[in-house]
């Protein structure tokens, strides 16, 4: 997925004087104005070429239908003439087969340009034939440019061929050949009378094909501008003049003045236009009264009150939106996004005492529903999270149109089902609330859902179960408290509950003789707890499958009593007859017994000793498997074990010789009968080894690629249920004697006495399956109530395999089973009807088709007869003609994938038949799984429904709901309603309802928001919901949740101007243009333009002469500086886009392989022999150009590193197909292999087929949603220790370059960093290469700077990185440079730049940096200068001698950071990257922490990454370091001076000028200033 390297620039209005006058002209006769002439416009723009033809494209990328492409084909010629136009057809085509609410998400869609990625991947994959106009693929080899050239019948592809010519999404127009063709990709241009004709052909052929479009063939096309962003506009907090003061004159003399202004323009004061009301004589006591009242309404405007006056911003701000009673989502816009000039007037609004009321009552619930949904913005339930960093709205726009598609599923599938109005939107809002609607319908006995199931594993587990701690008897715990309520209050504080109760009880079955594949959950969870002091009991069932296997085999045939156990082979411990030799020893094969033999013997020896018993078995399997030899294990492997796990835990003195060892576990007497007890307890149980159990929940097997979560979520649920038994006074001090059967003991509700396959698996089995079968096809069990009335309705049906003897055999079972079915479980009345149904309908016999589905006027008596003579062997017509059944009919069609060729649903839950094998307990068990589901669905549905035959639909809206509820759903406003009515709020003032009434005959998606209003989410997040409302016209909520009072930390944007730009009604060349505007902006601050935009964008600044990060307005020159007048912005988009995602090592777990090269280059399966690429131009349009496109050879686009930090990786690409692959020639090739696998939500690598190139995987790359997908590699046979980097320095063939990094930002510091430039390249003796971060660099500056390196003899080349969404970030731009500063150098740079000098832009270099790239930094990655102490003057604002940060270096210097090198190698090699981002995650938590973030991350982690301390003179600034040691500087910085204010420009020609000088400060200035205007005067001609 596509980090969209976009080019943004901003422009301002007006933006000549010429303007101002033509607009003054235009303003004459009006007596307000709307603007005072300070604006500022942002836009951004794809680096890809557009037309108004491209909407055809992105229509039939986001509609995915062939109705749309078949309609398009039948119109002659459909090009529209601008984007509008198009746009207006393309959705008035769609509405002839789509919804409403479809055409007005597709003309979103279409606006916001969310499917431009899709067409220009698509458009860049047709340019490589280099074909003119439209033309075919055949088979991916067969170029055909004539219709008259088509084949009628093209070879054959398999499935997996066809796939890989295919995009992801693509689906091949259905055709009669279907699967017995090939595939064709007709590139063409859509909208056009060829593609007609192109299409019609390919669809009277009949061949499977797929159409991509083929883009705009003018010579010049304008790229591409989107929405979808945000712009900041940020009051700098400016202490030193950063402006350029080159402009300063010119600016001066430019500036409004009064008593100069020309009489024939115009005069705004106060905003009221003076020439209109005064004439050119103007009459001076008004003018003088009105300028009066301009000066103190601007001063006023832009005067942001002090914190203590604004405590009660939120609910003012949330009072004047209540109030406004026309436009409530426009007023939080407004308000939201310009809070800098609004905040002086809301701070004196009064707040209403019902407002003030309701936010106490319910600001802190509010508040945490925004904080657990992201952001407080729900669809259907669903939450989008707008919290994030990189906030998404093309997710939200996909969101969107899949709730849309399931809600026309679900109106498609029980629209048909109800006489009744009402119906679907109860399923709807059941469904919009996911799991909450199961929890808030179940009953007050019913746990969550009364999903909770127990196996009743305490009956019978005396001598069984070996304990292996006590929490209420081990003296290990003797000092934990006894007190439930101490425990509570322990709570509270963040401790563990740790009480002298067995709260949590663990049983496990395990033979350590076995490597299980996975993770027994069961213990690990439980030393996870025990580690935290978590009261928790570990209970071991030492079992062998095999034993079991035999064992209930026995039981089946030989009936024996409940008590006896299962017969064992006799082995040494029942003859006692110790092997005599070692030799003989280690012929003895050990078994379960032996090892159920050590932990019997454990138990009784160290009873009470629970710190020895679960070390015991901690070591034990582990270590005996580790000991193995010859393929199995030796009683001599396991008595050596065993006495060596006891030496090592210190309770015996040294290991006893193995004789001795054997004969202490011969003194455990009765072992046959206590181990054969223990396969016993486990056949009645249904065990087998592996398994676990949570007070008798089951835990997950270790198996389960969903394990870790299903786990956690139950450990979760079972804590919440045991503090909950205790809030109720069920459990205290001494009652109940023991907790644990409490729970399982006894007749109980969701409690069984053993195993069954449903209750084994942690996950909801759920299917819900469309079955189009008649009424006449249900038989009903006996029921004492009428089926509406009872309290479950259920359906159970068989989908079986009735070709098959064992099909049939299963049927009459079942009808067995349904007949005598109780009509109440667990005091539950239950109405059943029943059904079989052919699993595999195309191949079933009709004749049994029709005994189906006239079952229910045949009556179960006859049926079940029926197909027990058909289980016999008994002749269909033979059976048939006995129950008068000589006609045929279809079975019900099956068109999903079937999970078994037989199998049961019971309202959904999915029963898997094995064999012929079908009790009564097995439908029992299913149908009571899920009655709390089908209590709440029957209760739900009553109204609507049809007493005679309510089974079937109830049964399938409790599958689909059961099925999707685990879709993070919520209920939002059902919270929020029950928040009211608790609070004792009848009417809201805060809440809000927009389009409940209207109808448009269809369901629609339902939006909720929870939003504080002086917050950035509310920045975000009402021009949203201005769109959900006006455009789409959803169903909308908003409910405003002002904090009471604003804390003086508080995070507000009380300096943060706001826009987002989502409007459906912008378009590209039209006169409203996507665009973000600001209008009205103070005139006594400077401005910082700050880009809010998607994860996937990385974006760079348009070309423009303004300098964005030092904005200034005033009502002559508007916003910018002066030096922007009569110039327009312009410049080149850059063209870079990233790919995000993470890479794991499959080596036992999951680990990233931190420092794994990889690389990116174009896909070339396609042999051309030329292609035509896009090339932007100065203006901002693209012009296409052919190229050859070379040798084949592959040319590597981008390259990056794996960092250990989430296994987090980012290349840069543009929409295309990439071939990423581990970079050649690295120590990654040698050792890793691509695989291909699926990684669940636990962990858990599923790998499919290994890769043809195991190096190299395609990336597809065409939207603006980020993949989630994973790259997985595997250690090749022979490295698996083997590292990822060389044990020693690689020579570098460009050592004799010294490379430098600097970056900046602003025009003042580009100014520096031309300067250091160029004095670094005339001291240093060796070719210099300046590596520069260009997120921040103005594009004049980058153009101006490569010529300057021309002339100066040095190389530049710039470098960038998008910062990582997981890693916490940064508000401030300053702060966000320094971090780009030191956070990403493993990343940054190229893997060939082996080591890098940074250098401050501020800085001017007279000593040669060869001397410092050659220096020896004795094993450090990098080498700083420590801070001069030799001023005295500032020796008491040395902050790191004293305090914190003297404690903390304990005598280490501290560092400046304005000039260091960097042994990358090294750097990468002992992952210093990753470690700093770790410490800088955790430090950043505190706000207030790492004031300078760039030099005191390094300081603080200097302990853990060392330093190399630089020699002193490498570094000199004033501020510092003395006017003595300034002969010696190598480098000078011109650091703040903390005594006073100087700007850098009066510093910089003060301190660098003198003898000490070959060239003082202007000089240096000058040289870059002459080598400026020679550049700008060649491009200007």
């Amino acid at each position: 997925v596509p980090k969209v390297a976009l080019g943004w620039g901003w422009s301002y209005s007006p933006s000549s004087e010429s303007e101002v006058e033509s607009e003054n002209e235009n303003a004459k006769g009006e007596l307000v104005s709307p603007i005072v002439n300070r604006e500022i416009q942002v836009s951004v723009q794809a680096p890809w070429p557009s037309s108004p033809s491209n909407i055809y494209c992105e229509a039939a990328a986001f509609l995915r239908k062939w109705e749309f492409l078949d309609a398009l084909a039948s119109i002659a010629d459909s090009a529209g003439s601008d984007y509008v136009s198009a746009t207006q057809h393309a959705v008035s085509i769609a509405g002839q087969f789509v919804s409403k609410t479809d055409e007005r998400l597709l003309h979103y869609a279409l606006a916001m340009r969310a499917k431009s990625p899709t067409c220009e991947l698509q458009r860049g994959l047709a340019v490589q034939y280099n074909v003119e106009g439209d033309f075919c693929v055949i088979n991916g080899k067969i170029v055909v440019q004539e219709i008259s050239d088509l084949p009628q019948h093209i070879p054959r592809l398999s499935e997996a061929e066809k796939q890989t010519l295919l995009l992801p999404g693509e689906v091949p127009r259905a055709t009669t050949d279907g699967d017995a063709s090939g595939l064709i990709v007709l590139y063409t241009h859509l909208g056009t009378p060829s593609f007609g004709i192109w299409y019609q052909k390919l669809v009277s052929l009949g061949i499977p094909f797929v159409v991509r479009h083929i883009g705009g063939g003018e010579d010049e096309v304008p790229s591409t501008m989107l929405q979808g962003y945000g712009v900041r506009l940020d009051i700098r907090n400016v202490e030193y003049k950063v402006f350029d003061d080159r402009k300063d004159l010119a600016e001066e003399e430019a500036m409004l003045n009064a008593s100069e202004v020309s009489s024939n323009v115009p005069q705004y004061l106060a905003g009221v236009n003076l020439t209109t009301i005064l004439g050119d004589g103007g009459n001076l006591d008004l003018q003088a009264s009105l300028w009066e009242i301009h000066e103190a309404q601007t001063q006023k405007a832009q005067l942001i009150p002090p914190t203590w006056q604004r405590r009660e911003l939120s609910l003012q701000a949330a009072t004047v939106i209540a109030q406004s009673t026309k436009n409530e989502l426009l007023t939080l816009e407004q308000v939201s996004q310009n809070l800098p000039s609004l905040a002086s007037t809301l701070v004196n609004v009064d707040v209403p005492d019902e407002i003030s009321d309701v936010t106490e009552k319910m600001g802190d619930s509010l508040k945490r529903m925004i904080q657990q949904s992201g952001g407080g913005l729900w669809v259907n339930g669903k939450p989008l999270n707008v919290l994030r960093p990189s906030f998404n709205v093309f997710e939200m726009i996909d969101l969107l149109q899949n709730e849309n598609e399931q809600l026309k599923e679900l109106q498609t599938t029980f629209a048909p089902h109800f006489q009744k109005e009402g119906a679907l939107e109860q399923i709807q809002i059941a469904w919009s609330q996911g799991e909450s609607f199961f929890v808030n319908a179940s009953e007050p006995s019913d746990e969550k859902g009364n999903n909770h199931f127990r196996i009743d594993v305490a009956s019978g587990e005396k001598d069984n179960v070996i304990y292996l701690n006590n929490i209420e008897r081990d003296r290990q715990y003797q000092t934990w408290p006894t007190s439930m309520q101490q425990m509570l209050m322990m709570m509270q504080y963040g401790m563990p509950p740790s009480v002298r109760r067995n709260l949590m009880t663990f049983v496990v079955t395990d033979n350590p003789l076995v490597e299980t594949d996975g993770t027994n959950w069961g213990k690990a969870l439980f030393y996870q707890l025990a580690q935290s002091n978590f009261p928790a009991r570990l209970g071991t069932l030492i079992v062998d499958d095999d034993d079991i296997r035999i064992c209930n085999h026995w039981v089946k045939t030989t009936n024996p009593g409940p008590d006896e156990p299962c017969p064992m082979v006799i082995t040494w411990l029942d003859t006692g007859e110790i092997p005599k030799t070692v030799q003989a020893m280690r012929h003895t094969r050990v078994t379960a017994r032996d090892i159920h033999r050590c932990y019997r013997y454990m138990a009784k020896k160290y009873e009470g000793r629970s710190e020895i018993l679960i070390q015991y078995d901690q070591m034990f399997g582990p270590t005996l498997r580790g000991n193995q030899m010859g393929g199995y294990m030796t009683l001599f492997d396991l008595l050596n074990v065993h006495a060596g796990i006891l030496e090592g835990l210190g309770v015996v003195d040294t290991q006893d010789p193995i004789l001795v060892v054997a004969r202490q576990l011969l003194e455990v007497k009765n072992d046959e009968l206590t181990y054969g007890k223990v396969v016993r307890f486990a056949v009645d149980k249904g065990l087998k080894a592996g398994m676990g159990f949570l007070n008798g929940r089951p835990l997950p097997e270790a198996s389960d690629e969903d394990g870790r979560e299903a786990v956690s979520k139950l450990f979760m649920e079972e804590q919440e249920s045991i503090f909950n038994m205790v809030y109720s006074g069920e459990i205290t001090d001494t009652q109940p004697r023991n907790i644990y059967r409490k729970l399982l003991v006894g007749k109980k509700k969701n409690v069984f006495p053993m195993v069954h396959p449903l209750l084994a698996s942690s996950s909801d089995n759920v299917l819900h399956l469309n079955v189009n079968s008649s009424p006449g096809s249900y038989l009903k069990s006996p029921s004492d109530v009428s089926g509406v009335d009872a309290d479950a309705i259920v359906s159970v049906d068989a989908f079986l395999d009735l070709r098959t003897k064992e099909g049939l055999s299963i049927a009459h079972k079942f009808l067995s089973v349904m007949e005598s079915f109780p009509t109440s479980i667990d005091e539950t009345s239950v109405s059943v009807a029943y059904r079989i149904i052919p699993a595999l309908s195309a191949f079933t016999d009709k004749r049994l088709c029709s005994l189906v589905t006239s079952a229910g006027k045949l009556g179960p008596s006859a049926v079940k007869s029926a197909f027990e003579k058909l289980s016999n062997g008994k002749d269909v017509s033979t059976v048939l003609n006995v129950l008068s059944i000589d006609s045929e009919a279809d079975c019900p069609a099956l068109t999903e994938d079937l999970p078994s060729k037989n199998f049961i649903l019971a309202n959904g839950r999915l029963l898997k038949i094995e064999g012929t094998s079908l009790d009564t307990i097995d439908i029992e068990l299913l149908v009571n799984m899920g009655m709390s589901e089908t209590k709440a669905v029957s209760t739900m549905l009553r109204p609507f429904i049809d007493s005679e035959n309510p089974h079937g639909i109830v049964s399938s809206t409790t599958a689909f709901l059961v099925a999707s509820k685990s879709q993070d759903r919520s209920n939002p406003l059902d919270i929020i309603l029950e928040l009211e009515e608790d609070a004792g709020v009848s009417t809201n003032p805060l809440r809000f309802s927009f389009n409940d009434n209207v109808d448009e005959g269809s369901l629609r998606a339902n939006v909720v928001a929870v939003v504080d209003p002086v917050t950035e989410t509310a920045q975000r997040v009402s021009s949203l919901l201005k769109v959900i409302r006006d455009d789409l016209k959803l169903p909308t909520t908003l409910v405003l949740a002002p904090q009471l009072l604003l804390e003086s930390g508080s995070k507000i944007p009380i300096s943060s101007y706001y826009r987002f730009v989502s409007d459906p009604s912008a378009f590209q060349g039209h006169a409203t243009a996507p665009v973000a505007h600001f209008s009205n902006l103070p005139t006594d601050y400077i401005l910082t333009v700050r880009m809010d935009v998607p994860e996937p964008w990385d974006i760079q600044q348009r070309e423009s002469v303004q300098d964005t990060d030092n904005l200034r307005c005033d009502l002559k020159s508007g916003c910018g500086d002066l030096a922007a007048l009569g110039s327009s912005p312009a410049g080149v988009p850059m063209h870079e886009q990233r790919h995000i995602t993470k890479c794991y090592e499959i080596k036992g777990g999951m680990s990233p392989p931190n420092g794994l090269q990889l690389t990116l280059s174009r896909d070339q399966s396609q042999q051309l022999e030329s292609v035509q690429e896009a090339q932007v131009a100065a203006d901002g349009s693209v012009r296409m150009e052919t190229t050859n496109a070379g040798n084949g050879e592959e040319e590597i686009y981008s390259d990056t590193l794996v960092m250990k930090n989430i296994g987090y990786w980012q290349l840069r690409a543009n929409p295309g197909v990439w071939n990423m692959r581990i970079a050649n020639n690295s120590k990654g090739s040698e050792i890793f292999d691509m695989v291909d696998g699926k990684i669940s939500h636990g962990g858990v690598v599923q790998l499919r087929d290994t890769r043809l190139n195991n190096h190299t995987e395609r990336l597809v790359m065409g939207d603006f949603v980020t993949s989630s997908s994973t790259l997985l590699v595997k250690r090749r046979p022979g490295f698996e220790d083997a590292s990822l980097f060389y044990e020693t320095e690689v020579t570098s063939t460009d050592d004799d370059v010294i490379n430098v990094f600097s970056l900046a930002t602003g025009h003042l510091y580009e100014r520096f960093l031309k300067i250091m430039m160029l004095s670094v390249t005339k001291r240093t003796s060796s070719k210099v290469k300046f590596w520069l971060f260009e997120n921040f660099l103005s594009p004049s500056f980058k153009a101006s700077a490569i010529s300057m390196a021309a002339r100066i003899g040095c190389e530049v080349e710039f470098v960038t990185y998008k910062w990582p969404q997981w890693l916490r970030g940064q508000s401030e731009k300053q702060r966000i440079i320094w971090g780009y500063k030191i956070l990403f150098l493993d990343v940054l740079f190229p893997l060939g730049v082996k080591k890098i000098i940074y250098v401050d832009a501020d800085q001017v270099v007279r000593g040669d940096l060869k001397e410092l790239w050659d220096m020896d930094l004795q094993g450090a990655p990098y080498g700083y200068t420590p801070m001069c102490s030799s001023r005295e003057s500032t020796l008491g604002f040395q902050f790191w001698s004293s305090g914190f940060w003297k404690e903390h270096l304990r005598g280490k210097p501290y560092h400046i950071s304005a000039l260091y090198v960097v042994d990358l190698e090294r750097f990468r090699r002992t992952l210093v990257g990753d470690q700093l981002r770790s410490v800088y995650q955790q430090l950043s938590a505190d706000p207030n922490s790492l004031a300078n973030l760039d030099q005191d991350l390094p300081n603080y982690a200097q302990h853990v990454v060392p330093i190399f301390s630089l020699p002193q003179e490498w570094l000199w600034c004033e501020s510092w370091c003395s006017d003595e040691t300034k002969a010696d500087a190598k480098t000078i910085d011109l650091c703040n001076n903390p005594l006073h204010k100087e700007p850098k420009v009066s510093m910089a020609k003060r301190i660098i000028s003198g003898e000490l000088f070959e060239e003082d400060w202007v000089e240096l200035d000058a040289e870059v200033d002459a080598y400026e205007k020679e550049y700008f005067e060649s491009i200007n001609g």
